[in-house]
C-alpha cells in the first residue's frame, strides 16, 4: 500500500478533468459515424469505477484508472485503479489511496471525513486470484491510513499484523449510523466451500480494535436498525429459513418467521431494512402472484394487509431509500431500473432533473445528511451507458463526473423494446427485441437465451453484448422464457422441470414469431447463450434444426446429470443443499426423473447436432466445470467437424479479463459472419 506520487497525482488530475468534459470526450475519441464501433469499446474494463457522496455531501469519492489501452511512461505512476476524493466546494482533487499490486475494490464512507475500502485485481482471472480483499481505511485528505484486515490466509503472523483482523473479514453492505470512526464488518466462517456462519464485529477504523456483537449461532445474513444495532438475522437448516429478531423490549432473540428457503411462498419474505420506530420493510408476495414492497409487523409477526408499492407486470425487486428515520423512496427494477419517491421534495427534484435530461433514466442519490446542495445522478438509457453527474439544486446546474464507457456514441447504438408473443400453449412470453437502427426487416438474427435459468434476464438499458451484436447488423431477441424470475410466481413455476421441453419451446416460438413479424430472415438465425443459455443453445440446435443455422455456447451445461455428480477432477461449487432441495424441484430428480433427464441431455444427443458450433469454457469455472465442455466437444466432433473450441484456462463462470472478452467476441463476430452473413 502506498500513497500517490506527485506525478501520479498530476496524471489523475488530468484524467478527472477529462472525465469532467463529459460528452466532449466521447465525441473526440469515438469512431466516425460510418465506422463500426471497435470491440474494445464494448468489452474493455471501464476506466471509471463510479462515485459515492460522503454522508454530508462535502466530498465525492471516485475510483479512477488509466484510460483504456493507455500505458504510463513513468514507472512511478500506478496502472491500477486508484481512490480519489473531490472536495465539492473547491473542486480540489486528491488521490488518497492506491495499491502497487491491486486495484481499489469496494468503497464506503465511515463518516464525513473517513473511508474504508478493500482490494481487487482487475488484471486477474479467477484461477489466478491468490489474495483475499483485505480491509483498509484512510481519511478524505489522504492521512490516517490503517490496515484493518489481512489479504492472505497465512498461518504465520508478522509482528506488524498481530492486531489485524483475519483474511475472512469482509465489508458489510449496510452503512450504519456513519457518525463515528467505527463500522460493522462481517466475519465469515467457511465449511469446505460453503458459508457456515457469519458473525458481526464493530471495528474502529482508527485504532483497529474490534468487538464482537451479539450472535444467533448459525446466522447467514444480518440487518441493522436505524441506530446501527444488529436487529435481524436469518439462518438456514436443511430447506427451512428462519428469521430471528432481537426484541428491544426483552433484549432477547426470538423467531418471527419460518418458510421454505428454496421455494418462495405466501409466507416467505426478504428483509430490506428498518425505518422509523422499528418498521421493517420487506419484499414479499403474500397472496399475490408478483412480489411487492410490504411492511412486516414484528409484534404480530405478520405482513401488512396491502403492499406499499407494487409493479403491475413485474416482481418488485429493489431497495428502500432512507434519510435518517424517513422512507424517502424505493429503487426498483421493473422494465428498467428506476425510482419511486414518496418524499415530496425528492419527487419534485426528480421531475426537475428529468425535464432537463429527458432522454435518459436519471437515478438520484442524495447525501444522508443533506448539508450541501449536491445530488449525484447516474443517467442511462438503452443506447447510452451510465454517465455520472453532480446537480446543484440551488444553482440548477450540472457538473459531469465521468462515464462508464465514454467512447460509446449513442447515435451508433440501437433502441431496445419490450415485446410479447404467444407460446404454443397460449402462455404470453415477454422478450427484449433490439433492431439495428439502419434496418428493421428481414435481418440476420441472434436469439440470446439468458443464464440462470430461474433468474431475471435483461431489462431496458445499455447492454454490451446486445449492442455489440446490433452494431454488427444483427437483430437480437432475448426471450424471458417460462422459468425466468421477475415476472411473477406463476411464470417462474411454469418452468419447473421444463429444461429442454416447454422452456425450449418458448425460445423456438419466439424465433418463429420474429420470422412471422418480418424481423428475422428464416435462413440466417443463430442461437446463443451462456450457462443455461448454453444448454438451451445446444438443445435448440438438436431439437429445432430447421430454425437455427448455427449456435454459440459459452460455459453451457451439457448434461444435467453432471450437475449432480460432478467429477473427481473438476470441483463444483453448487451447494449440497441446492442439490438436495432445489434442483430436484426446479430441474428434475436424478432418480425419479431419470428418463426425462436422459431425453433432454445434449451430451447424450450430440450425434444429432449437425450445424456449426462455437464453444468456449473457463478452466477455473466451478459452477459449470470444464468437463461439461470437454465431454460434449469430444462427443459432437465425432459426428460434426464444424465445431470451434476455445478454452480460457484461468477464467471462471464469466469472462473477467478484457483480453478474454475481446478475444471471445472477436471470434463470435467472425463466426456469425461466416454462418449467417455480414449484413
Amino acid at each position: 500500500m502506498s500513497f500517490a506520487h506527485p506525478r501520479a497525482l498530476r496524471t489523475a488530475l488530468i484524467f478527472l478533468c477529462a472525465l469532467g468534459a463529459g460528452h466532449a470526450v466521447a465525441a473526440d475519441t469515438a469512431p466516425a459515424q460510418n465506422q463500426l464501433p471497435p470491440i474494445a469499446s464494448f468489452f474493455s474494463n471501464s476506466n471509471f469505477g463510479g462515485a459515492l457522496l460522503s454522508p454530508s455531501g462535502k466530498y465525492l469519492a471516485v475510483k479512477v484508472g488509466l484510460a483504456t489501452g493507455a500505458v504510463p511512461t513513468d514507472p512511478s505512476i500506478a496502472t491500477h485503479d486508484r481512490l480519489a476524493v473531490i472536495e465539492l466546494s473547491s473542486n480540489a482533487i486528491r488521490i488518497v489511496a492506491q495499491f502497487q499490486d491491486a486495484d481499489i475494490g469496494n468503497v464506503q464512507w465511515v463518516n464525513n471525513e473517513r473511508l474504508v475500502y478493500n482490494a481487487t485485481d482487475n488484471s486477474l482471472a479467477p484461477g489466478d486470484v491468490r489474495y483475499a480483499p483485505g480491509l483498509f481505511a484512510v481519511n478524505a485528505d489522504g492521512s490516517g491510513f490503517r490496515r484493518l484486515a489481512r489479504r492472505n490466509a497465512s498461518l504465520l503472523t508478522r509482528m506488524d499484523e498481530r492486531n489485524i483482523l483475519p483474511w475472512h473479514t469482509y465489508m458489510f453492505s449496510q452503512r450504519g449510523s456513519q457518525d463515528s470512526d467505527s463500522i460493522i464488518v462481517r466475519n465469515v466462517q467457511f465449511n469446505d466451500r460453503e458459508i457456515q456462519n457469519v458473525s458481526l464485529l464493530r471495528l474502529n477504523t482508527v485504532t483497529g480494535r474490534s468487538t464482537e456483537l451479539s450472535q444467533t449461532g448459525d446466522a447467514k445474513d444480518w440487518w441493522l436498525d436505524q441506530q446501527g444495532v444488529p436487529r435481524l438475522s436469518t439462518s438456514v437448516d436443511q430447506d427451512i429459513r428462519t428469521i430471528h429478531y432481537l426484541d428491544p423490549a426483552t433484549a432477547e432473540w426470538r423467531d418471527v418467521a419460518k418458510f421454505n428457503h428454496y421455494r418462495p411462498g405466501k409466507n416467505s419474505f426478504t428483509p430490506l431494512g428498518f425505518g422509523a420506530d422499528g418498521i421493517l420493510y420487506v419484499r414479499a408476495r403474500g397472496e399475490r402472484d408478483k412480489a411487492a414492497l410490504y411492511t412486516f409487523d414484528l409484534l404480530k409477526n405478520k405482513l401488512s394487509d396491502a403492499p406499499l408499492f407494487a409493479i403491475e407486470e413485474f416482481d418488485f425487486n429493489g431497495s428502500v431509500i432512507m434519510d435518517g428515520r424517513t422512507l424517502l423512496g424505493v429503487r426498483y427494477r421493473g422494465e428498467a431500473v428506476d425510482t419511486l419517491w414518496f418524499d415530496p421534495g425528492m419527487k419534485a427534484l426528480q421531475a426537475e432533473i428529468d425535464a432537463q435530461l429527458p432522454n435518459t433514466i436519471n437515478l438520484l442519490s442524495a447525501p444522508v445528511k443533506q448539508a450541501t446542495p449536491w445530488l449525484l445522478i447516474e443517467s442511462y438509457s438503452d443506447v447510452q451507458p451510465s454517465n455520472y453527474l453532480l446537480y446543484n439544486r440551488e444553482k440548477k446546474t450540472f457538473r459531469p463526473i465521468g462515464g462508464a464507457r465514454p467512447t460509446i456514441v449513442p447515435a451508433q447504438m440501437s433502441p431496445q423494446q419490450l415485446v410479447h408473443y404467444r407460446a404454443r400453449d397460449g402462455r404470453s412470453i415477454p422478450a427484449w427485441l433490439t433492431l439495428p437502427a439502419a434496418q428493421n426487416k428481414n435481418l440476420p438474427m441472434v436469439v440470446l437465451a439468458h443464464d440462470g435459468p430461474f433468474a431475471r434476464g435483461n431489462s431496458w438499458g445499455w447492454d454490451a453484448r446486445t449492442q455489440f451484436l446490433a452494431s454488427r447488423g444483427y437483430a437480437v431477441l432475448e426471450p424471458e422464457y417460462r422459468g425466468s424470475a421477475g415476472r411473477g410466481l406463476a411464470h417462474m413455476n411454469a418452468g419447473y422441470k421444463q429444461w429442454g421441453l416447454k422452456m425450449q419451446d418458448d425460445l423456438a416460438d419466439g424465433t418463429r414469431w420474429a420470422i412471422a413479424e418480418g424481423y428475422a430472415d428464416p435462413a440466417r438465425i443463430c442461437i446463443a447463450g451462456a450457462g443455461y443459455g448454453g444448454y438451451a443453445t445446444l438443445m435448440g440446435l438438436i431439437k429445432d434444426p430447421e430454425l437455427y443455422r448455427c449456435g454459440i455456447d459459452w460455459r453451457g451445461v451439457t448434461d444435467i446429470k453432471l450437475l449432480y455428480t460432478g467429477s473427481w477432477l473438476y470441483t463444483s461449487d453448487i451447494s449440497d443443499g441446492s442439490k438436495q432441495y432445489a434442483m430436484p424441484v426446479f430441474i428434475g430428480d436424478p432418480l425419479k426423473d431419470a428418463e426425462q433427464l436422459k431425453a433432454t441431455s445434449p451430451l447424450l444427443l450430440a450425434d444429432k447436432l449437425k450445424q456449426p458450433l462455437l464453444m468456449a469454457y473457463g478452466g477455473a469455472d466451478k459452477l459449470v466445470p470444464l468437463n461439461h465442455g470437454l465431454k460434449f466437444r469430444d462427443a459432437v466432433q465425432a459426428h460434426n467437424k464444424q465445431v470451434e473450441w476455445i478454452e480460457y484456462p484461468e477464467e471462471g463462470h464469466g469472462w473477467s479479463l478484457p483480453a478474454t472478452r475481446i478475444d471471445f467476441w472477436t471470434r463470435v463476430e467472425k463466426f456469425l459472419a461466416r454462418n449467417i452473413g455480414t449484413p
